[in-house]
């Protein structure tokens, strides 16, 4: 479904993605992996059309999308909700949905809405209330109930258990099986290694702008590198 080749990006004269290469399947979770500085929102940026490229291509259900042009990643299906949620804080629940749907899936706003609140009842009862006066798991939700709204083929999820409790941690990895189980495809970029793998299909580890391992769930978590270095085994 996404197919990245040899990219390269950074800013100014600071290279941050040195030669990045990787794929992803339709139907799957993907977990990007890393520590912070490493590259991950950088490659969000690439990939989501914010960002143009020093080198390389991203092909997605092969197209080639033209690079740094955030309009045509969009128009694809390619949907970043982005790390620290960027939900507008003096607009309500509903007005912050309504606008996520402002350019793709325009149509099918009424529909998507109500899809939306059936799979985050919580948002359901707060549509009146100033998105900025919710809790962060609320926000988080928003955020992502916001990038559903403009029907994504791909949804990238850009450390979406930053700054959760470790009780709305377990709710939101959960939250995100159910939309790949209801056949949404997500690439999962995070810093939770273990919860992170638990509910990922693939996974590849991102350090210094570089893919340095990749493999199944299952194998990235008995790795013993990945074991020393992320889960203090």
């Amino acid at each position: 479904m996404l197919e990245v080749e040899n990219l390269r990006a950074g800013y100014g004269r600071v290279e941050v993605l040195r030669g990045v290469s990787l794929g992803l399947g339709q139907g799957q979770i993907v977990a990007l992996l890393g520590a912070n500085g490493v590259g991950k929102t950088t490659f969000n940026g690439v990939l989501s059309g914010l960002l143009e490229p020093w080198e390389g291509c991203v092909t997605f259900e092969g197209r080639a999308l033209p690079p740094g042009d955030t309009r045509a990643a969009l128009d694809a299906g390619l949907v970043l909700v982005p790390e620290g949620r960027h939900i507008f804080p003096n607009l309500t629940v509903r007005e912050n949905l309504w606008l996520g749907g402002y350019r793709r899936g325009r149509a099918h706003r009424p529909r998507n809405l109500e899809q939306v609140l059936a799979f985050f009842p919580r948002l359901a009862e707060r549509l009146a209330q100033n998105a900025g006066t919710m809790s962060g798991g609320e926000q988080q939700m928003l955020a992502i109930g916001r990038g559903l709204m403009a029907e994504p083929r791909l949804l990238i999820l850009d450390e979406p258990s930053l700054g959760l409790s470790p009780l709305l941690v377990e709710e939101m990895f959960a939250l995100i099986a159910r939309l790949n189980t209801s056949g949404l495809t997500v690439l999962l970029v995070e810093q939770n290694v273990r919860l992170t793998l638990e509910v990922a299909h693939r996974g590849f580890v991102m350090e210094n702008g570089a893919i340095t391992t990749s493999g199944t769930a299952e194998e990235l978590l008995a790795d013993p590198d990945l074991q020393r270095s992320y889960l203090g085994v």
